[in-house]
């Protein structure tokens, strides 16, 4: 497949791969596994296991994706053939469409609450009354549906454009405007009165609160957040040139998605300090907590509350879709050069069975909550499914594939580009991927099951 598609640009590349890396989990989940374990000292472990874990997978993921220039089911059938190496690729296609149906019901509200911060809808409401709104919308049988639909055709325009004009131009204008609405809203929350104790939560460590599962905690966090295991990085890297450094890419990636993260705590929890409500509230954080704190904290300035929560919003928006595209682009690029289904035909299949999927996810939520398969709605199942199994092993596969199987020289010669890149760490980085990463990935999974 010598004519496949390429990133046009060097930026384009550590772009489109950030922006699969950023989402949700760096904004929502984040923050609130921050503040469930001490903050600071959580911080400093999830860092950690960034470097020690996180960026030798990435790496994996990403030389794996290059040398077999196939989507990520393909990659493993081309480098192992007729092995049983192709599951993990098939694993991280079906992972991929999986999350991408449940993914969308939430990247849905986020259009929903910047409909509502834009209506003004937020003025004036109770703590209760943000509770009962939320519990009424995500109820809804038709409400959430809506913004499900209108946020996966979005993504379908932007993937139906290819690789070059749809995925990388997106991430060039998504990326940059990203980071400016999250200066802009860190800049906003922390001059607020009383800020000074959520930046002192976030800066400084309480190791008292440090146990095994903050370690366990942060490595599942690094993991989730870098999308490891899914196989959108595996499949971005296989559009990457022959010239792209893959320790820097991944580096540079791992560098903005830690830094996303952190900067999401800190327009969270000097906001929250400062009208005294707690930062470990759980999921309902983002839709619940969160709009509560913006009108509290800036209640003297309306005109601030309003603009602060519909930029937050937008934030969310954008951060959602930057990952929904490189979910849909997996399942897109496996069923176009598995099935030699065209582009847009492969892109109508996912969006419309994402649709049909997202949709049961929505109505779990709701009006067939009653349905559970062992204690779990539609929505959890996939969400425990995904994150708790399909996720962790992927990883874990990758690195042993990568460690143990694939030919020592590919390694080599994908990590220093044919060995005209001096990469200090190469050793390190494959003891990691053979030792150190399967064990670490293996406690994260047997705790993830509640095993440990």
């Amino acid at each position: 497949m010598s004519n496949r598609a390429n990133f046009g640009s060097k930026l384009g590349v550590i772009l489109a791969s950030a922006g699969s890396a950023v989402g949700l989990g760096n904004i929502w989940r984040f923050p609130y596994e921050a503040g469930n374990h001490g903050g600071a000292a959580f911080i400093f472990i999830y860092l950690g296991c960034v470097l020690i874990l996180g960026l030798p997978i990435l790496i994996a993921e990403f030389l794996i994706g290059r040398h077999s220039r196939a989507n990520t089911a393909g990659a493993y059938q081309k480098l192992a053939p007729g092995t049983h190496w192709r599951w993990v690729g098939r694993m991280g296609v079906l992972a991929g469409f999986l999350i991408l149906s449940y993914y969308s019901v939430v990247a849905g509200w986020t259009l929903e609450y910047i409909f509502e911060a834009a209506t003004n809808a937020f003025t004036g409401k109770s703590a209760d009354d943000f509770i009962t709104s939320f519990q009424q919308f995500s109820a809804s049988p038709w409400r959430p549906v809506v913004w499900l639909v209108a946020f996966l055709v979005s993504t379908h325009l932007i993937i139906v454009k290819g690789v070059e004009k749809g995925i990388e131009k997106s991430s060039k204008i998504m990326m940059p405007a990203l980071f400016i609405i999250i200066l802009i809203l860190v800049g906003c929350s922390v001059t607020l009165p009383g800020a000074g104790a959520g930046i002192e939560f976030l800066l400084k460590p309480d190791f008292s609160k440090v146990d095994g599962n903050v370690f366990l905690g942060a490595m599942g966090q690094a993991f989730f957040s870098l999308s490891l295991g899914m196989g959108c990085l595996c499949t971005y890297a296989s559009y990457f040139g022959k010239d792209t450094n893959l320790a820097k890419t991944a580096f540079s990636v791992g560098v903005i998605d830690t830094c996303v993260a952190v900067l999401a705590g800190f327009i969270i929890f000097p906001a929250a300090f400062s009208v005294g409500i707690q930062p470990d509230s759980g999921p309902s954080l983002i839709f619940i907590t969160l709009p509560n704190v913006f009108q509290q904290a800036f209640g003297n300035v309306p005109v601030l509350a309003y603009v602060f929560s519909v930029m937050f919003y937008v934030l969310l928006a954008m951060a959602a879709l930057t990952s929904t595209i490189s979910l849909h682009e997996v399942v897109t690029a496996y069923l176009h050069e598995e099935f030699r289904f065209s582009r847009g035909k492969a892109a109508k299949m996912v969006t419309g069975g994402c649709i049909f999927l997202g949709v049961f996810c929505s109505l779990s939520l709701g009006v067939l909550k009653e349905y559970t398969v062992g204690g779990l709605t539609i929505f959890d199942l996939f969400d425990f499914v995904t994150a708790k199994l399909m996720l962790p092993l992927g990883g874990l596969f990758i690195a042993l594939f990568t460690g143990w199987y694939l030919d020592k020289k590919i390694v080599w010669e994908e990590i220093t580009n044919n060995g005209t890149l001096k990469v200090p760490l190469y050793r390190l980085i494959v003891f990691i991927l053979k030792y150190i990463a399967p064990i670490t990935v293996s406690l994260i999974f047997i705790n993830e099951l509640g095993l440990l």
